[in-house]
This record gives C-alpha cells, sequence and structure tokens, in this order.
C-alpha cells in the first residue's frame, strides 16, 4: 500500500517572506523621515545662527555710528560675544565719492569656525556712516491746509507747505486744494 501525504490548505496569515518584506518598506520609509528630520533641524540651527549673526554684524554698525569720530579706511576684526556665543567679525571701511562718507562691510561667522579669512562668512551687513549732511532747510514734501480763493486764481491759506525741492518761504504758502469724494475743497 502506498501512502500519500496529504498537505492542509492554506488557512491565512502572512508567510515569513512576506513579514521581512513590510518590514524591510517600513525600515526605509523610516530611514527616509529620519534623513528629512536631520536635514530640517540642522537648516533651522543655520538659520537661526545667521539671523544672530547678522544681529551681531548690525549692532556694530550702530556702535560704529556712535563714535564720535568715523573709524579709517582699512579692516580690522574682533570677537564680541552675544546670545550665549563667540562671534568674530570683520569690517572692511572704504571711502565713497561723497567726502566725510564712509561704507563699512560687516561680515559675522561663529568664533569656532575654522574657515579661511575670506571664507566662511554666515552675513556680511553694509552700513554707511559720515558728517556730510546738510542743515535743514525747511523743505517740505507734502502739505495739509486750507486754501481760500483769490483773484489771481493762485489762492492762499495756512498750512505746513508743499513746496517740493525748494525753500517753505512763509508760513502762508499756497495750498493746493485737496479733492474730497463729493468734489469740494477742504
Amino acid at each position: 500500500m502506498i501512502r500519500t501525504s496529504r498537505v492542509a490548505p492554506r488557512t491565512g496569515g502572512f508567510t515569513l517572506i512576506e513579514v521581512l518584506v513590510a518590514l524591510a518598506i517600513v525600515a526605509i520609509g523610516m530611514a527616509a523621515v529620519l534623513g528629512a528630520l536631520s536635514s530640517s533641524g540642522g537648516t533651522i540651527i543655520y538659520l537661526h545662527d545667521k539671523t544672530l549673526a547678522e544681529w551681531v554684524a548690525l549692532n556694530h554698525i550702530a556702535e560704529q555710528r556712535l563714535q564720535p569720530k568715523l573709524p579709517q579706511t582699512g579692516n580690522t576684526d574682533g570677537d564680541v560675544d552675544f546670545a550665549g556665543q563667540k562671534w568674530h567679525w570683520r569690517q572692511e571701511t572704504v571711502a565713497t565719492a561723497v567726502k566725510g562718507m564712509i561704507r563699512m562691510d560687516v561680515m559675522v561667522r561663529p568664533a569656532a569656525s575654522k574657515a579661511a579669512d575670506d571664507r566662511g562668512w554666515y552675513v556680511t551687513v553694509s552700513g554707511i556712516a559720515g558728517d556730510a549732511v546738510s542743515a535743514p532747510q525747511g523743505t517740505q514734501l507734502w502739505g495739509t491746509g486750507t486754501t481760500t480763493p483769490t483773484p489771481d486764481g493762485t489762492g492762499t491759506g495756512t498750512g505746513n507747505g508743499t513746496n517740493i525741492g525748494g525753500t517753505l518761504q512763509n508760513p502762508t504758502t499756497v495750498v493746493p486744494p485737496v479733492p474730497t469724494p463729493s468734489g469740494s475743497s477742504q
């Protein structure tokens, strides 16, 4: 008599191969998610440091503008503590075409950075300083007030003037009426 073995029919569930394939797919997906999170974290840290470096540069320019004398042309550098971190800055000062004015380019990076002198700067901020400023001459860019028509059609009025590009000669400068939605003068 010949005996035959019978294999029971499959009743459901996963085989070992199916489980391993599913785990491999999940592992690849998780690796991609972790890589994206790591990259985002690095970008956030860099942007945080870049913002602080810009603040250091802006503070340095403001300090230079508050000094009684303008800085000398040329390069200077130094370190400063800001927001619990040490920062290295370099200032390049150059004369401008306007006598008495200078341009300051301030570059900043973390002091721990081992980059070459001309590389690795997080920000470069430029500022202008100088004493080539004229005294106020009474020039007004915009004016408001009331106008009374005169026989010659120009009108006289009171206000702060609208003498664009010129000097305000007297406090009763001609001020053109400002049209209102109804078309009447103010």
